[in-house]
């Protein structure tokens, strides 16, 4: 089946897989099949006057009328775009469908001699830098990337943290941050909590990124912007003014609850600890509770909602673990001293509990910290 290319119609593409290819030359369909060869998650679409009579098997969609009708279907659809057209016809083509960098898929062009690869959209967040370096080990081609942080090899503001699952409060400074970071400007960096091994290049940080042990002593050096990575709700005297606030995966929440206790309360008293303690929600890596409660519905939607793991720990691991105020009560009935403080002492391995433990309705709740070792050190 071709598919027929026209003026406000979204293409009827069969999606199958989160990367496609696209080619409209000779050349860029012998690319598109070897390339297709090498990376098998991908689908292809070229034209039909370059039919072999294999497509289906080769999972090649063909397709006839200008390629510039294909692109709203398959920024719609995929996570990413390998295109092998010139990079000033892929400008003039993905132009109306552009949204933000934030959901515009990845978009890596290739000449059409798969020379070059070239990273074209959505460098960062999404993908595009990566996927061009896979396509050129592909191809044995040239990677192109732009990024000026790429380039430069020091940290891309709007991935700082990403591939241990770090957050950004607010994307209000990402533009003007980067730019005093790729501008080399005094930067500070401030990290109260999570992982320290963030550094992703093998050359030594620039000089223009400075690390301070606290916000006052980075605030009194009077950076141009800077870099906070705390799991604290920040007081307003404590707002560097161009500054992006992370927020690591540093928290563990440990609970117990009442059988059928609803969804609604323990988001509820979560909400709330954490408001009470100053700590932000983003933080929450998991939720732990003991084993007889893993099944609750409760706190299945609540880990499910927010993308937290859930575990749960047997009678004999929690009551390996330090207990404050054993209950002989919950012993009675359970075989455990307690679940809520012994559970984050087990998933967390802090002695220093932020909250040992609160009873609030149905639940209990305790809070730990997660330490990450400092491989600075």
């Amino acid at each position: 089946m071709v598919i027929e290319l026209r003026d406000d119609v979204l293409a009827p593409i069969e999606v199958k897989h989160p990367y496609a290819i696209v080619a409209i030359t000779k050349h860029g369909v012998e690319i598109s099949r070897k390339l297709h060869a090498a990376l098998p998650n991908t689908d292809v679409y070229y034209m039909s006057k370059f039919e072999r009579g294999d497509e289906r098997a080769h999972n090649v969609q063909l397709f006839s009328g200008s390629v510039r009708m294909l692109f709203p279907a398959l920024f719609k659809h995929y996570q990413g775009i390998i295109t092998i057209i010139s990079l000033g016809a892929v400008v003039r083509m993905i132009a109306p469908v552009l949204v933000d960098k934030k959901v515009d898929p990845a978009v890596v062009v290739i000449d059409d001699r798969g020379e070059n690869v070239i990273s074209m959209l959505s460098g960062h967040l999404g993908g595009a830098n990566a996927l061009t370096h896979t396509v050129a080990e592909a191809l044995q081609a040239n990677a192109i990337i732009t990024t000026a942080s790429d380039v430069q090899k020091t940290i891309p503001v709007d991935l700082f943290g990403a591939k241990f699952g770090w957050q950004w409060d607010s994307d209000t400074h990402l533009t003007p941050v980067s730019a005093s970071v790729v501008n080399e400007e005094h930067v500070a960096i401030v990290q109260e909590t999570g992982e320290k091994d963030w550094w992703m290049h093998d050359t030594p940080m620039p000089t223009n990124l400075k690390q301070y042990d606290t916000i006052a002593e980075a605030m009194d050096a009077k950076p141009q912007a800077a870099l906070v990575i705390t799991h604290r709700l920040l007081q307003p005297d404590e707002l560097i003014e161009n500054a992006v606030v992370y927020r690591p995966k540093s928290l563990v929440i440990g609970m117990g609850c009442n059988r059928g206790t609803s969804t609604e309360e323990v988001e509820q008293v979560i909400q709330e600890t954490l408001q009470e303690l100053g700590l932000s929600i983003k933080s929450v890596k998991a939720l732990v509770t003991f084993e007889l409660k893993k099944d609750e519905l409760c706190f299945h939607e609540v880990t499910s909602k927010y993308d937290w793991e859930f575990k749960w720990y047997s009678k004999d691991e929690l009551n390996a673990e330090q207990v404050t105020a054993p209950s002989d009560t919950v012993f009675k009935y359970t075989g455990v001293y307690g679940v809520s403080e012994p559970a984050v002492r087990r998933y967390s391995g802090n002695s220093e509990l932020l909250l040992v433990k609160k009873k609030s309705g149905n639940t209990t709740i305790s809070v730990a910290e997660i330490v990450y070792e400092d491989v600075r050190e």
